[in-house]
């Protein structure tokens, strides 16, 4: 079964199709709870399936091939999610911790029940008019302040248990020149950042592509950011053929 699927959006949110074609063919009985599986690894519901796509196969061919399961949910990887209500609440909840880095909570606290409400349905049903008419007012902030006050980013690595790095850190430095993406990886996670006589052993991944480590971090988040308004960054081994 192949499906053409929105980097932004969740896998849990977009199989119904996938559901439905299976379940055709499967005995009621066998049938519990839907997770995926790439090459032995259970996928984590919970981040974007662009994020999932580069941490664990941006090297590999397209189509992505994804296996289905509708039993044996493996509790000690997966949270679990019985309705779209529960990947409502996550969304919601990343998107009020990164205003509050951003701008102490005060847009998100001034925005009525029916905006947070657009913004899901505008990533449910990935209409980005519909989103961006709510998500512009998270992006902005006072002109004489040049940025957020902190920047929501979450670097993620599948060489370590750990399930990503998440830390305080400013788009501008104290002398007030801009903070650059390899700035934030030589402050959080150093690992990544090649040495000047090394060969490179890691690619840094954003939606699919490899900035340029000079990119102001301030930059990033305004245009590269998910819906849930955090900067997901895969840090990922190189290649070698």
């Amino acid at each position: 079964f192949q499906l053409l699927l929105p980097r932004i959006s969740y896998l849990t949110l977009v199989t119904d199709k996938v559901k439905k074609h299976f379940q055709k063919v499967m005995r009621q009985e066998e049938v519990s709870e839907i997770w995926f599986e790439y090459e032995g690894t259970p996928l984590k519901w919970h981040y974007p399936i662009g994020l999932l796509f580069d941490l664990h196969a941006s090297n590999t061919a397209l189509p992505w091939s994804i296996t289905v399961h509708f039993k044996n949910f493996p509790e000690r990887d997966l949270l679990h999610c019985h309705s779209k209500d529960a990947i409502e609440a996550h969304f919601m909840a990343c998107i009020k911790e990164a205003d509050a880095l951003k701008h102490k909570s005060q847009v998100i606290n001034e925005m009525q029940k029916k905006d947070h409400k657009q913004l899901w349905m505008g990533l449910q049903n990935d209409k980005f008019e519909q989103f961006w008419a709510i998500n512009r007012k998270l992006m902005e902030y006072p002109p004489e302040d040049s940025g957020f006050r902190y920047i929501p980013f979450r670097i993620y690595q599948t060489t370590t248990e750990r399930p990503y790095i998440q830390k305080l850190f400013r788009p501008i430095a104290s002398g007030g020149q801009l903070h650059t993406l390899g700035d934030l990886l030589k402050d959080v996670c150093p690992s990544a950042i090649t040495p000047e006589d090394g060969e490179q052993k890691t690619q840094v991944m954003i939606h699919g592509i490899e900035p340029m480590l000079e990119t102001p971090i301030q930059w990033l988040s305004e245009h590269m950011s998910y819906p849930d308004n955090f900067l997901h960054i895969s840090i990922i081994p190189r290649p070698t053929d």
